[in-house]
């Protein structure tokens, strides 16, 4: 039972599910600007809570509509057996119930007509068999004794009557067949009824028991029609020498007509399907029948406004009874001569017998061993996300919820309160083996050196106390993670990784509701749940218990066990749910990943070489003039600067380096364009394209060397610092990856498509960042800033007073004065889950804050290029 689902109106239930969600939302948005907690965690967990609630309040609220969707569609192919879940009591429950009729009668229609379609065949298929046997023989000279052709009358006949009973099906079904009433004396009709019958020359008696003055209005010869085919089905199953009586009598406004039979009689649970066109249970010995008299007797009957039935037999009798029950005065019906049977207009009201209970409409790829298979429809998101994330019905799996929720909780026990260190890495572990055993592709060799490259860079946060490092070793780590993943293959596919990451929340709702049913679904949500409360229950209390009696384990326990302060509980909270929906969601990416490189395709190169040629040779022009101005600067000398742009050599490799950058990195946007467009198939066109994109990846890699002496030069003016070093690392990077880009573009498709770049770059950057960690940046940068005071006497103690701990054992080589500059004693009491080897290896100190220093010590502070 869904939440909303006694809510009778759509319109009250929108109210509640937007007064709901937004009432959630800014309670726990509340509580988290109350308690301080960051808003890159708040926020997220806000929306993610909201929508839960709104998944929660809609279950089952729109799902009957797009299920009449996937059942129109199969019913548009011919399949009726489909029915949706429709127990809501609004609108959309309605329509499903209204919907689920129109399928049953539908479905029950479609029966009648492929099995009208199968008798007919059949019927006919006997007659005209025995037909063409008299007629060959009688080609052949043979068998014209009186015998066969009366046997081929017989078989004539039985065909004229199989088609008109058609015939009249067809009339009455389609509202042409006519109905004119007069008064009918009922006893005499009856009996002129019974003698028709007896010329079929059945050894039965027949026996009439009506009112000699009964008068109705009626139709005399469908009447008729009625009564012989009743007449002619009893006397069909009575049993030799048996008697067949028909009855007749009035009650009020209605009279009745009833046929009793001595035969086998009729079960009750084939009373309906004995009046479907050729519902004859089984072939009488007689033989002869048609199967369309009872279906003839009851369009007569509905012609006639009235009823039909197989009742039980009157007691101490036996054999099958039959009543009819029809208006004195039936009512009128106007015979149009235009309608056809195609007009829906003109049919008449039928009486099909119900249709077997359908089963739900269900998807063709949906899962056979989920429970809730059947009811699968397609989501809301299938339109949002569309071919880019389709969701295939995904399998549940509760293993990978359970694997999240303890990575949540670890997240939420040991991050809080505590610098990075070695919980940071725990829970990062934790949280990457749930993602590794999500994907099917962990064991193929990009994902193992993603994995290894996780490990690594996670790892950053227990050895670097850089706050910076570690902050970009963790997102590098995720990244690679999560390409590992999506089985991302080019820089446009790791760009759209990273994008789909934050989705998965969104587009793996359904899957997250089918991993939760998968337990439930199994009969095992119970036991689930219960036992974890009882484990809860005893864990918490026996563990106080224990705890406050026993003074060691007390101690132990506070090792693990964080202090759970009211003001530090929701941040708490909202630590353990932001984790657990951040791991669910890489978790889901690997489970089903989008395809995020399916528009991976070879370009359509340009008619002419002229076409790509020409924009590249005016950038390879570009970078000459580049390079000739550069010459002439380093030739020139900072005299010639001076003259001809007014800087200094320093204010010029310092202005243009960003521009050299940018340069570098637009290089390779022009190598991957020229190599798509450029046409390959003779060896000039591959000559050319060798020559123009080689002259350009050497102008390149001699920018990248420019802009790499220019960096170093305004450090060794200015000083070292992070950014300067990542800035430096970056730029390397740039050009590693120009010499990639060349390598692809001239082999082309000899090595794996030139798709190889896109990962090249990837773990090409983490091993760069995790060769940036091993050289302790910090204390990198401290050491070349206290040698270069040793060389100039220049210091910036306000820049070293900010850097980490890591930076302590070479700040400790300044001068005694200096060093109170930028050092202090250590004030930190964490505990061993915020160990970290930079930490350990300050020995008591740590740097110190701008202005915290001895106001009795002059500070140097060396004025700085803002970078």
């Amino acid at each position: 039972m869904t939440p909303l689902e006694r809510v009778s109106s759509i319109k009250v239930k929108l109210g509640l599910l937007v007064a709901a969600s937004a009432l959630v939302a800014a309670v726990v948005a509340s509580v988290g600007r109350i308690t301080g907690v960051s808003p890159w965690i708040s926020i997220p967990v806000t929306i993610g809570i909201a929508l839960a609630v709104t998944q929660l309040l809609a279950a089952g609220m729109t799902s009957p509509l797009r299920q009449m969707t996937v059942a129109a569609r199969r019913m548009a192919r011919g399949d009726y057996s489909v029915s949706v879940p429709a127990v809501g009591a609004d609108e959309v429950g309605q329509l499903g119930r209204a919907f689920n009729t129109m399928a049953s009668d539908l479905g029950a229609v479609d029966r009648q007509r492929r099995d009208l379609v199968a008798n007919v065949s059949h019927e006919l298929r006997t007659p005209l068999a025995a037909l063409t046997v008299v007629l060959e023989n009688l080609v052949d000279g043979v068998g014209s004794d009186p015998t066969a052709l009366q046997t081929a009358l017989g078989q004539a006949e039985r065909l004229s009557r199989l088609v008109e009973d058609l015939l009249d099906l067809a009339r009455v079904d389609a509202g042409k067949a006519p109905l004119s009433t007069v008064s009918v004396e009922l006893g005499p009709l009856l009996e002129a009824c019974v003698a028709e019958t007896l010329a079929n020359g059945r050894p039965v008696t027949y026996e009439i028991d009506a009112p000699a003055d009964l008068v109705v209005d009626a139709d005399p010869d469908r009447l008729s029609q009625l009564v012989v085919n009743l007449l002619d089905n009893a006397s069909r199953h009575s049993p030799r020498g048996g008697v067949v009586t028909v009855r007749a009598g009035i009650d009020g406004e209605r009279y009745h007509l009833e046929v009793l039979d001595s035969g086998p009689g009729i079960p009750v649970a084939d009373r309906g399907r004995v009046f479907e066109p050729f519902g004859t249970l089984s072939s009488s010995g007689e033989g002869g029948g048609t199967g369309l008299g009872l279906a003839i007797a009851r369009w007569v009957t509905d012609l006639h406004g009235g009823s039909i039935a197989f009742l039980d037999p009157l007691p101490g009798a036996a054999g099958a009874r039959v009543r009819v029950d029809l208006p004195l005065r039936p009512p009128v019906r106007p015979v149009s001569s235009h309608l056809t049977p195609t007009h829906e207009e003109s049919q008449m009201p039928t009486t099909p017998p119900a249709a077997e209970p359908a089963e739900p409409a269900q998807p063709v790829d949906a899962p056979s061993d989920d429970p809730k298979a059947a009811y699968a429809t397609p989501s809301v998101l299938d339109d949002i996300f569309g071919t880019y994330w389709p969701d295939s019905g995904v399998a549940g799996r509760f293993g990978l919820f359970i694997g999240a929720v303890v990575a949540g909780l670890l997240g939420g026990l040991l991050i809080p309160d505590r610098n990075a260190g070695l919980g940071t890495v725990i829970v990062l572990l934790a949280a990457g083996g749930v993602v590794m055993l999500a994907s099917e592709k962990r064991r193929s060799l990009f994902p193992i050196v993603c994995y290894v490259l996780f490990a690594l860079l996670s790892s950053v946060a227990v050895f670097r106390d850089a706050e910076w490092l570690v902050v970009l070793c963790l997102l590098t780590a995720i990244a690679v993670i999560l390409c590992a993943s999506t089985q991302a293959k080019t820089l446009l596919g790791i760009v759209l990784t990273g994008i789909s990451w934050p989705l998965a929340g969104l587009r793996g709702i359904p899957w997250l509701g089918r991993t939760l049913t998968s337990v439930s679904g199994k009969g095992h949500g119970a036991a689930v749940a219960r036992t974890t409360v009882l484990s809860l229950l005893g864990l918490v209390i026996f563990g106080l218990l224990f705890t406050t009696a026993d003074a060691v384990l007390g101690s132990w326990v506070d090792q693990f066990v964080p202090d759970v302060r009211p003001d530090t509980f929701a941040a708490r909270i909202f630590m353990t749910v932001f984790v657990f929906g951040v791991v669910m969601g890489a978790a889901y990416l690997a489970v089903n990943p989008p395809r995020i490189d399916r528009n991976e395709r070879t370009s359509q190169p340009v008619a002419n070489r002229y076409e790509w040629l020409a924009p590249v040779g005016v950038v390879v022009a570009v970078f000459a003039a580049f390079l000739i101005a550069q010459a002439t600067a380093v030739f020139g000398g900072e005299d010639y600067l001076r003259e001809t742009t007014g800087l200094t050599y320093a204010e010029y490799v310092h202005q243009g380096f960003g521009q050299l950058t940018v340069a570098t990195a637009l290089t390779l946007l022009v190598i991957w364009a020229a190599a798509r467009k450029a046409p390959v198939e003779t060896v000039a066109d591959r000559l050319w394209l060798r020559i123009a994109l080689g002259l350009l990846a050497a102008e390149a890699l001699v920018v990248v060397g420019s802009a790499l002496y220019r960096m170093h030069l305004y450090q060794e003016a200015y000083g070292f610092t992070q950014l300067r070093l990542l800035v430096d690392v970056f730029e390397a990077w740039l050009g590693l990856l120009v010499i990639a880009g060349l390598v692809a573009a001239v082999t082309g498709t000899a090595i794996a498509g030139g798709l190889w770049l896109g990962r090249f770059a990837l773990v090409s950057g983490a091993v760069a960042l995790l060769g940036i960690a091993a050289i302790n940046p910090d204390a990198w940068i401290a050491e070349h800033n206290v040698s270069r005071y040793e060389e100039t006497g220049k210091i910036d103690t306000d820049f070293l007073a900010e850097l980490s701990d890591d930076a302590v054992p070479a700040l400790k080589k300044l001068p005694d004065d200096l060093r109170s500059c930028v050092l202090g004693p250590s004030d930190r009491e964490g505990d061993w889950l915020e160990w970290n080897l930079g930490r350990e290896r300050a020995d008591g100190l740590t740097t110190i804050y701008p202005g915290t220093a001895d106001t009795t010590v002059v500070c140097p502070s060396e004025s700085r290029y803002v970078d």
